[in-house]
């Protein structure tokens, strides 16, 4: 059971929860402390995780490396550790077609590739986070997670083939375009109507035909604000797949301005959010009579 030795790259909130049903599962899990803040040595060490010496080395050690990183460092985190032999499962928010750049890279350099895509919280009980799989060694990596909090599953097309690079991370772009594609779409609507001067109307409404939105909005302008700075390239990874498919990629081009918009909100609550996102309220002068 525990004969396979991990390496995490990185152990941010997600990645240190990944590390943790590792860990608890009796694998040894490696990081590099080198650069990384406080907090993040606080995840390391809560979850278990084992500090190796450099990149080098983790890649030295490691029989399967787990990539969970902010999209847009994808490509960059997979080149970091070109020479890698085993086994890289990129686990990333990233477009199909970034995903099978990331196997052209780990691949060049002899490892096999296998593609992620997380659904859910960080990891703490079974049955809240799901790991998709794809690629040839893709049910090989959900038996290491067997028995842990993060389920792990695998993807066959829809038209048959099984083990398609690119199809987890298609999940995961898919459902993203909607979960945080919508959270974008609702401030944007409550901004017009902010700008338009008739928020407390459309809360009234939303309130009456849309319960619950209120909330969401309020809770999508906290998302915003706190991780919205990731969930740019998110965005921009869900249009480049859109785009690939021969589908609008302008929903989710103007969701990343939102949340390029949002990480310079001064608090996480709606009227900050907001406040930033443009569209000011606009003074409207009566005629005189």
């Amino acid at each position: 059971m525990g004969d396979t030795t991990f390496g995490l790259l990185h152990p941010g909130e997600m990645g240190a929860a990944v590390g943790a049903c590792l860990t608890g599962r009796g694998y040894v899990v490696l990081w590099t402390p080198e650069g990384r803040s406080a907090a993040t040595v606080a995840r390391a060490e809560a979850a278990g995780l084992t500090a190796a010496g450099s990149l080098a080395d983790l890649a030295g050690r490691a029989d399967v490396i787990v990539s969970v990183c902010p999209p847009h460092a994808a490509l960059d985190v997979a080149r970091q550790v070109a020479g890698f032999a085993g086994v890289y499962v990129d686990a990333n928010a990233v477009s199909p077609a970034t995903a099978r750049e990331v196997a052209g890279i780990v691949e060049a350099g002899g490892a096999a590739f296998v593609d992620g895509g997380i659904i859910g919280p960080p990891p703490a009980a079974p049955g809240d986070t799901r790991l998709y799989l794809s690629g040839g060694r893709a049910p090989e990596v959900g038996r290491l997670f067997e028995g842990t909090a993060l389920d792990a599953r695998l993807v066959d097309r829809d038209d048959g083939p099984v083990g398609v690079v690119g199809s987890a991370s298609a999940v995961k772009m898919a459902y993203a375009a909607w979960t945080k594609g919508t959270a974008a779409l609702v401030l944007a609507a409550r901004g017009l109507a902010r700008a338009e001067g008739v928020e407390d109307t459309l809360l009234a409404e939303w309130a009456l035909s849309q319960p619950g939105l209120v909330d969401r909005s309020a809770r999508a302008a906290r998302s915003a604000a706190a991780k919205g700075w990731r969930w740019i390239a998110e965005m921009e990874q869900i249009a480049a797949a859109m785009a690939a498919a021969g589908l609008p990629e302008g929903f989710h081009q103007a969701a990343a301005e939102i949340y390029r918009r949002s990480r310079h909100a001064p608090a996480p609550t709606p009227e900050a959010v907001l406040g930033v996102l443009g569209g000011e309220p606009r003074t409207v002068r009566k005629k005189d009579p």
